[in-house]
This record gives C-alpha cells, structure tokens and sequence, in this order.
C-alpha cells in the first residue's frame, strides 16, 4: 500500500513539474511579443478612414449648369448637317422651321431686307465648314445674320451663356434653332470644341467677337481670339459680314423704325495668312483684321479707312504690320481652291 501511494506521490509531482514548464515558457514568449499600444481616440479616428482621405484628394466633378442639362443634346448633335462623323444623327428641324419661317416673314414685311454677296458664302460652306463673322451693333444682328444664310443652310450660332439661363421659353428657342452657349469672358474650351466639331463636319459657325453691343451695355467691346481658334481648330476659313441699318430699328428712348435692311458677305479670310506675326498675336490679328473688313462693309469704304484704334482703343492697333505685310485678298473660289 506505501509503495502504490509513493507511485501516485510521484506522479503528481511530475504533472506539476510539467505545468510549471509549460507555464514557463509562455511567460517567456510574452516577454518577447511587443505589447499592442492602445491608440487614443483620436489618433484612431484619424488612421481609419483611409478610403475617406482618398475621396477628399480625388477632384471634385463640375457640376453641369441647368441648361446643359437640358439641352447638352441639341449643343452636341448635329443641325446644319444630317450626321457628323461620330455617328450623331441630326435633330429635328421642324420647331425651327415655324420659328424661323415666321421670323422671316416678319423681317421680310417690316425691313425689307436684301443680302448682297451671298454667293461668296456659297461656294466655300458647299465645301466645308465656315466661321461667320460680324460686328455687334445690336440685338437683332443675329436675327438677320440667320436670315441671310438660312433657308439653303442652317448656322449654328454662338450666344452667351446668360441668354440660356435668362429665361426658359429662350433657352428652348435658341437650343431648337441650332444655337450653342459660350461663357463670356473666360476661355471656354467646352464652347471652341463644339465650335471645331461642327466645322470639322461642315457646317457654318456664325459670332460676334465683339462680345457685347458697341454703344450699349457696361461691358466696352473688345477684340477676342476665341472665333480665330474656333476657325484654327475646325481647319475653315472666316467669312466677314455686316447687317447694314440694323442699329437705326431702335435706338434708346425712340419708338421702333422700319429702315430697309441689307446684309452683305465681304471676302474670306485665311489664318494661315497671318504667320508671319508672333505666335501670340496671330489669332487676335485675325480677328482684328476680319472685324476691320466688317467695319468696311457696315460702313461703306475702304477697310484701310476704318479707324480701328478708335473702335478699340485698349486692344493692339495692327494697323502698321498690316501696311508693312498686305494680307492678300482672295476670292471664294481661289479660297476653295488652296483648301482642297
């Protein structure tokens, strides 16, 4: 029986001297183990949101403006052509026939209005795209900008944005008749690609660069490259224009007056003909130039003859590079013919 217990005794110490090893050595690797720094509430607020730090980094998408909405459709498709290039099928003209048909009839009856020149127009958009371009007398110059080229083509015009958003009924007008909103005073590069795509497949782009009505409004006009680079970018030529009259229909404080109207196409202009000049200046050159050729027309002499200092006195006066280097004055057809 003392023999059996002593087993047992031993047993029971051999258990315990193994436990006690075991123990041993997990307090030995705790030792080793670096113990976890619990973070304060702070610092893991600002470790966690990983994912949340990325989105702040990444840019923010500009928020279209309410007529783009709307309309970004009728801005991108095409309406003087039936397809462009990418595929995009033309929009239905129906509402601009009754809109401008009606219009037309309108001006027709009260103006009487003419178009000298047309002809010149004519044989470069039955080849490809063309800027129109005019000086900015009044309101109704677009009117009758449109008229002059439509029915045998359909322009798109470039209006400024604050027309679009000035009211509704407008907005629906101007997308419906094939015009498209450019910012004014900013370089708006939405506004010169869709500029370059729709002369790129052919149809004509008509501006004012004068950006604001000479005589009216707080804003003086000044001469802008944009129409040079849509003209650059869209590989066409700029065609100059005047609305003769126009300015004598309504003049501040008087009643509404019914002068015969004419409109007439000058002749084209080449922005490669201006390369001699500083990279810098060659688009606000072109538009200088072209604007003086309208000035010629919407005041009946020579373009050498209007004072362009005096019409833009804060803008470079080209006057004296121009005497030095003629541009050449082309034809249409000889215009045609180099752009073939």
């Amino acid at each position: 029986m003392a023999k059996k217990k002593s087993k047992k005794s031993e047993k029971k110490g051999l258990v315990k001297k193994a436990q006690a090893a075991k123990d041993f050595a997990k307090e030995k690797l705790a030792k080793k183990k670096p113990a976890q720094k619990e973070l304060p509430a702070q610092e893991l607020a600002t470790k966690e949101p990983a994912k949340t730090d990325l989105a702040k980094k990444a840019p923010a998408q500009k928020e279209l403006e309410p007529y783009e909405k709307r309309y970004a459709d009728f801005f991108d498709r095409p309406f003087g052509v039936d397809e462009y290039d990418n595929g995009k099928k033309r929009f239905c003209r129906l509402p601009a026939h009754v809109i401008v048909g009606t219009v037309s009839a309108i001006a027709k009856v009260c103006w009487r209005y003419e178009v000298h020149n047309r002809h010149s127009l004519e044989v470069l958009a039955d080849r490809g795209g063309v800027v129109v371009m005019s000086n900015h007398t009044s309101y109704l110059d677009v009117v009758f900008m449109y008229l002059a080229i439509y029915p045998r083509y359909w322009p798109r015009f470039v209006a400024r944005d604050t027309l679009f958003e000035a009211n509704e009924a407008l907005a629906w007008i101007f997308a419906h008749i094939g015009a498209f909103p450019v910012k004014r005073d900013t370089a708006d590069r939405t506004a010169v690609k869709r500029a370059a795509r729709m002369l790129k497949n052919g149809e004509i782009v008509g501006i004012m660069p004068e950006g604001s009505r000479r005589g009216k409004g707080s804003v003086a006009p000044r001469i802008h490259g944009g129409a040079a680079l849509m003209a650059r970018m869209g590989k066409a030529p700029i065609m100059p224009m005047a609305v003769i009259n126009v300015d004598k229909i309504k003049k501040k404080g008087e009643r509404v007056r019914f002068p015969k109207v004419t409109v007439e196409f000058g002749n084209p202009v080449l922005l490669s003909d201006f390369d001699f000049l500083p990279k810098d200046e060659r688009l606000d050159a072109c538009v200088w130039y072209a604007l003086r050729e309208c000035f010629a027309l919407f005041q009946g002499k020579a373009p050498e003859d209007v004072d362009m200092a005096a019409l833009f006195p804060e803008d470079k006066d080209f006057t004296k590079e121009f005497a030095e280097h003629p541009i050449p004055r082309l034809t249409s057809e000889q215009v045609a013919e180099l752009l073939k």
